[in-house]
């Protein structure tokens, strides 16, 4: 196990909506907000999707990410900013004629998925390696897309953090590292609890940790109520944790989280009493290889 836990708070998700939680950051002021108060209950990184303030329907809007940025950095230098290229993706075929795009899809080029990382150039950005049925639509992140998201990602100096739904996602990590797409030792998310993906499950976290590239560093997460069990999980098994209103918003059974704090400061009491310690904004760099702030 760890010495130092870094906890990832993920505050608004690209598919939670206002009818599953009032509460939900919509807004650039709201989301980063939401980041700052979650660094003040002991997160280390902040994952951030933007949103239509307007709508409340996700957006890649580089203008909203960069006032969201802007808002946080105002008020906190150090906290890891942890910026999300998985939108994008979605493909929902037609009923008439499946080879058509119907009303939800949302593919666009790689490029375009990843231009605000390569204009605001965050301390991390998001790579998902996964093409699986998502809902009702299916996500394609096809070898070469990933390939190019990654490209632009790197000359932008950004940290990738390879998202991994399922053990064939690490399969291309492994060729990606291979070609030299990614770097050795690469940071990863092991994403439980999407219905065709990982299930979450003890045996399932050390399954997905065991075909890790050797140096990988991981964080295993859950969603729903699987997102506190997976927070002790992924401890156990020599990860980090994550939480947030992205993957969760019930803080117990029944009862909606006051917020994105609430959520962290759940999280960092269970890796706390399961003998853990929480790191700050300066050791998590260290840990992930992430240069200082200047």
């Amino acid at each position: 196990m760890l010495e130092k836990v870094v906890i990832t708070c993920a505050v608004t998700g690209n598919l939670t909506t206002r009818d599953q939680h009032p509460g939900l950051p919509v807004t650039p002021e709201e989301i980063a907000n939401a980041a700052l108060e979650a660094a003040e209950a002991g997160a280390a990184v902040a994952h951030i999707h933007v949103r239509d303030p307007a709508t409340g329907v996700p957006s890649m809007e580089v203008a909203l990410y960069a006032e969201a940025v802007k808002l946080i950095r105002a008020r906190n230098r150090e906290l890891i900013l942890n910026l999300t290229s998985g939108p994008g993706g979605r493909f929902q075929p037609s009923e008439d004629n499946p080879r058509i795009a119907g009303p939800r899809t949302t593919l666009m080029i790689p490029e375009k998925r990843v231009e605000h990382i390569a204009l605001i150039k965050p301390d991390i950005s998001t790579l998902d390696l996964n093409t699986m049925t998502f809902g009702r639509e299916v996500v394609i992140n096809t070898p070469d897309n990933v390939r190019r998201m990654a490209k632009v990602i790197r000359a932008a100096g950004v940290t990738p953090e390879i998202e991994l739904f399922d053990s064939g996602d690490i399969a291309l990590l492994h060729d990606l590292i291979a070609d030299g797409t990614v770097e050795k030792n690469p940071l990863c998310s092991i994403v439980m609890g999407v219905k065709y993906g990982f299930q979450p499950s003890p045996e399932t976290m050390l399954y997905a940790r065991g075909l890790l590239p050797a140096g990988a560093k991981f964080t295993g997460f859950g969603i729903g109520r699987f997102a506190f069990p997976m927070v002790a999980q992924s401890y156990l098994a020599g990860g980090h944790a994550r939480v947030g209103m992205e993957d969760a918003v019930f803080i117990s059974r029944g009862v909606l989280t006051p917020g994105n704090a609430a959520l962290v400061t759940k999280a960092r009491l269970i890796v706390e009493s399961l003998g853990g310690a929480i790191a700050g904004p300066a050791e998590a760099r260290a840990l992930f290889g992430l240069p200082p702030r200047s």
